[in-house]
Order: C-alpha cells, then sequence, then structure tokens
C-alpha cells in the first residue's frame, strides 16, 4: 500500500477534486491517493489505516507503521512484550504472538549449555544429544578436549569421547588381533575378541552363534573337531562326537553308534541283546550258529 501526499490542485481548476469516499472538496487540503483515487485524511485512515498489536489504535497517516507478519505497531508501541524496551532497529523473536527482546527470549526460552551452564542464544549453532544441549565449542572430547563437532562419539559416565581417545582409555584389546573393540565382542575363556576374530582353529569359520568345543584351549567348530579328535564308528566309519547326549556303544576298544551297533550278517540290531564276536564281527547268536 503506497501512502503519499499528493500536490494540490491549481487554484485555477474548475473541475471539481474531491475526496473518492464522502465527496468533500480536497482544495487546501491533504489528502492521500490508494489506487489512483484521492482519499481526505479522515476517511483513508477509517478505511484503511493499520490498527496497532498494543495499543488498539488506528496507525494514522503521520505515523510510522511497524508491520511484522501481517500485525502493524505505532513505532513507540513496538516494544518487548516484557521489559518493554523498543524493538525497532534491534533483533527480536516472537513466542506465542508475543515479541521478545533477545535478552527476554533467551532467559526464557532458550536451552543452557550442559557445559558451560549459560545460555544458548537464538540462531547460535548448538549441539544435542539426549535431551541436552551445549555450544558447538563446548561439546568437546572430555579427553582430548577438542570440538567433537559431527564427528562419531561415545557416551560414558555423563561424559562425551572422540572413538580414538574413548578407544585409548576404554576399549578392550582383542585377543586375537590386539585392537580395541568399540561393540559387538564376544568373550571367552574371560578373554575378549572381536566377533570376526572368534574363528574355528582349523576352519576359520566364525563362531559367533553357532555351537562349538575346545580342546587344549583351542575352539573348533563341531565338524572340524569330530573330524579331527572324535573316536570312529566301527559300523559306519563317521566320528562319534559324544556331544549333545549323543548315546554309542563301546566294546574292546571299538565303539559304534547306538544305531550301528548291529548283526555283522543279518543287521539285527543288538543293542541290549547278547551277541558273540568272529574274526572282528559281531553276530547275533543265530547268526553265530550257522557259522
Amino acid at each position: 500500500m503506497s501512502k503519499k501526499a499528493a500536490e494540490q490542485p491549481s487554484a485555477k481548476m474548475t473541475e471539481r477534486f474531491d475526496c473518492h469516499h464522502c465527496q468533500e472538496s480536497l482544495f487546501g487540503k491533504k489528502y492521500i491517493l490508494r489506487e489512483e483515487s484521492p482519499y481526505c485524511v479522515p476517511c483513508f485512515e477509517d478505511l484503511y489505516a493499520s490498527t496497532c498489536e498494543e495499543c488498539g489504535k488506528p496507525i494514522g497517516c503521520d505515523c510510522k507503521d511497524l508491520s511484522y507478519k501481517d500485525r502493524h505497531w505505532h513505532e513507540a508501541c513496538f516494544h518487548c512484550s516484557q521489559c518493554k524496551s523498543s524493538l525497532v532497529d534491534k533483533p527480536f523473536a516472537a513466542k506465542e504472538d508475543q515479541l521478545l527482546c533477545t535478552d527476554c527470549y533467551s532467559h526464557e526460552y532458550s536451552s543452557k549449555c550442559q557445559e558451560c551452564m549459560k545460555t544458548i542464544m537464538p540462531g547460535t549453532r548448538k549441539m544435542e544429544y539426549k535431551g541436552s544441549s551445549w555450544h558447538e565449542t563446548c561439546f568437546v572430547c572430555h579427553r582430548c578436549q577438542q570440538p567433537i563437532g559431527t564427528k562419531s562419539f561415545i557416551p560414558k559416565d555423563n561424559q562425551n569421547f572422540c572413538v580414538p581417545c574413548y578407544e585409548k582409555q576404554y576399549a578392550l584389546q582383542c585377543v586375537q588381533c590386539k585392537k580395541p573393540i568399540t561393540a559387538g565382542g564376544v568373550t571367552y575363556r574371560e578373554q575378549p575378541w572381536h566377533r570376526e576374530c572368534f574363528v574355528c582353529t582349523a576352519c576359520k569359520q566364525p563362531l559367533s552363534g553357532q555351537r562349538f568345543t575346545s580342546r587344549e584351549e583351542l575352539a573348533y567348530c563341531l565338524n572340524c573337531f569330530c573330524n579331527l579328535y572324535a573316536k570312529r564308528c566301527a559300523g559306519c566309519t563317521h566320528p562319534i562326537s559324544g556331544l549333545g547326549g549323543t548315546k554309542y556303544i563301546s566294546f574292546e576298544e571299538r565303539q559304534w553308534h547306538k544305531h550301528c551297533f548291529n548283526c555283522t550278517k543279518c543287521s539285527l540290531s543288538l543293542v541290549g541283546r547278547g551277541f558273540l564276536t568272529e574274526r572282528g564281527d559281531i553276530l547275533c547268536p543265530d547268526c553265530s550258529e550257522d557259522i
């Protein structure tokens, strides 16, 4: 909206020059042009003047109209809603339709830095983590005191550490590779390992999350342990693991899976039955009579 005082028409003009609204003559009076139509000052203020948010009175043509987000104030009314200091040509903040100077806004609404306990001023860069806030320059590693910024960090005991400092001070060292364990480690024989370092001694496949056993303090997956150390069934020649409650039959330094302990000739199960041996074979009583 443009408000300007137009030049007075020449006294020699014979045509009328009236207010567009009240039709009163504007000769010798101040007037305002709006969309190329002239208005006397009273009519213009009644029709188009903004209402001051603070005092509720019209903002006349002879007053400075200060506006913010379609709201208007007299220059004298444009002040902080709490301390009443003028906000003219000063930075301010808005909260719930109230205008506040930066000091009042900071006191009421700004967060406090977790490190220096000072107010974090509006517009200032800050770091936030689990409901706490820091000035960007205050968010530093507790050990080396270097700003963490956007780098990865690890919290411990209400203190924050950059990853290198945390590893030096707190991380366990993997028994296998001697490097720090920051996440996902496993414990075997009260010693720490990376999950990817805890592997079968024979086949090198990861043991984390699967059953395994050990021999002479070395860890093996079940397949490798059975193939390397388990006794073999005299019937099928496959390993007898003895793990998980596996049942087997032992006789004269030979072993059989329970389901393999059968008559060599007729394949009758000999578990719980009498049997005879003939040149290394095990036979049921009936088959032994035929020999």
